[in-house]
């Protein structure tokens, strides 16, 4: 199929490249014409494994990017809008959303073709059908369902595994309120053999995606409430309480012949310093705002939502049970991207850590394998040393504090047995082995 994708950000990016590489002609459509050339260039603008290998194979074949979206609706079948949805404090901001769907509305006013628009970015429950298809008609001067369809496609990528989850998805969710579009968006999916594919109505299709998240980001802050339980009890590790968990057979069932399945859903069962990231914290926040408006307190999702605002600062916390006072400390920050995999700063731990770090007068370092120069741009380099190695960030410190689970870290056990006077080793994530860590600390211990 010929296919348009209207914005280039994460999502935009990996949608575009992944549907070329499975055999359809993309266009990607950005008002900035830097990023649009750096595609073209088949540079990946962002960082995320496996898209610079896509983009090298596709770029000049079957997807190129463009300013021109006139010309991008014009010359495809389905267009696929996938701008940022930001919360602005009361709700998610639809700006880039209106302004999609009045370009497209507009370029479709002179198309004689039937054109299915898709909303993949991430809208609450009755975006497309009460905000989307009204602005698309009036722009366009067309009936949908008539001249031209609507569809509603969320995503479901995990930053770092973006591009295997787009190739190799689970499942593929596909809304749409008449059979023409359904039809035509099952088209798009159809070279996915394997994967379940759910046809519903748009309305259903976007709470799908608010659903998914808020059970991911509910099973993270159950697992860290429990964590500083455990660490407020004394003798009680949370790895060893979670472990046990894990093994429930309803959790990770076993296979014949006695294989444990560990499914992955069983890392977000895990006590960690708190999650981050483009989606969950603005996801939930957008879902209680729009339940309570519509007169359903979202208690659980608010507390979910407490806890990890908490959370980050329960590593200064283990800090303190060791140093009284934070001013003239040293301290050595490991990992600034929210997760590993990626160079994305949005919603990171290490955001309030450092801060709270700096505000105690303590000295910060800081290292992490790719988001240094995207750290920089957030952080800011005022009382904060770079450094370019794991062996530098250590050195010389009086404690590490561990925020990121790259692998890389895992290093640490036992490279400071032999180092006069170790730092003290606070685990963020509970990466190492606390049993070659000289001086030791882990949320939920």
């Amino acid at each position: 199929m010929k296919v348009s994708v209207i914005g280039t950000g994460y999502v935009g990016l990996i949608t575009g490249v992944c549907l070329a590489e499975m055999g359809h002609w993309i266009v990607c459509v950005d008002r900035d014409l830097d990023k649009v050339e750096t595609i073209n260039r088949a540079e990946a603008p962002i960082y995320e494994e496996g898209l610079e290998g896509l983009l090298a194979r596709n770029v000049g074949k079957r997807l190129y990017a463009t300013t021109d979206l006139r010309r991008a609706v014009a010359d495809t079948e389905l267009t696929l809008i996938a701008v940022g949805t930001p919360f602005n404090g009361k709700g998610i901001d639809l700006g880039y959303i209106r302004d999609a769907a009045i370009e497209v509305g507009r370029a479709l006013s002179d198309k004689p073709d039937y054109h299915v628009v898709v909303v993949k970015s991430t809208v609450v429950p009755g975006t497309t059908d009460e905000v989307v298809v009204p602005i698309l008609e009036s722009a366009s001067g067309k009936k949908v369902g008539r001249e031209f369809g609507v569809g509603m496609n969320p995503e479901f990528l995990r930053e770092g595994s973006a591009v295997s989850d787009f190739l190799h998805p689970d499942r593929i969710v596909i809304g749409a309120n008449d059979g023409k579009s359904l039809e035509i968006m099952g088209e798009l999916y159809r070279c996915f053999n394997g994967a379940d594919l759910i046809r519903t109505n748009n309305k259903t299709a976007e709470m799908i995606k608010y659903a998914s998240n808020a059970l991911f980001a509910t099973m993270i802050s159950f697992s860290n409430e429990i964590g500083n339980l455990c660490s407020s009890l004394g003798d009680v590790d949370v790895v060893d309480v979670m472990r046990g968990v894990h093994l429930d057979r309803r959790i990770a069932p076993v296979a014949q012949g006695g294989r444990r399945i560990v499914p992955g859903v069983t890392a977000y069962l895990e006590a960690g310093c708190g999650f981050g990231g483009s989606c969950f914290p603005k996801d939930l926040k957008a879902l209680v705002a729009h339940g309570e408006r519509a007169g359903t307190r979202m208690h659980l999702l608010k507390s979910v939502l407490t806890v990890n605002r908490d959370q980050p600062l329960k590593m200064l916390e283990l800090l303190k049970r060791h140093f009284a006072c934070l001013n003239g400390l040293k301290v050595s920050v490991l990992g600034l991207a929210f997760k590993p995999g990626t160079d994305d700063m949005r919603g990171s731990p290490a955001v309030p850590i450092i801060s709270a770090l700096l505000r105690g007068g303590a000295s910060v370092k800081a290292y992490d394998p790719v988001a240094r120069y995207e750290a920089e741009k957030v952080l800011g380099d005022n009382g904060i040393t770079y450094c370019d190695t794991l062996e530098e960030a250590v050195k010389g410190v009086n404690a590490v504090l561990l925020v990121t689970s790259w692998e890389e870290f895992r290093r640490l056990n036992g490279m400071l047995n032999d180092v006069d006077d170790p730092p003290l080793v606070v685990d963020g994530r509970r990466l190492l082995d606390k049993t070659r860590i000289p001086r030791y600390e882990g949320i939920g211990l």
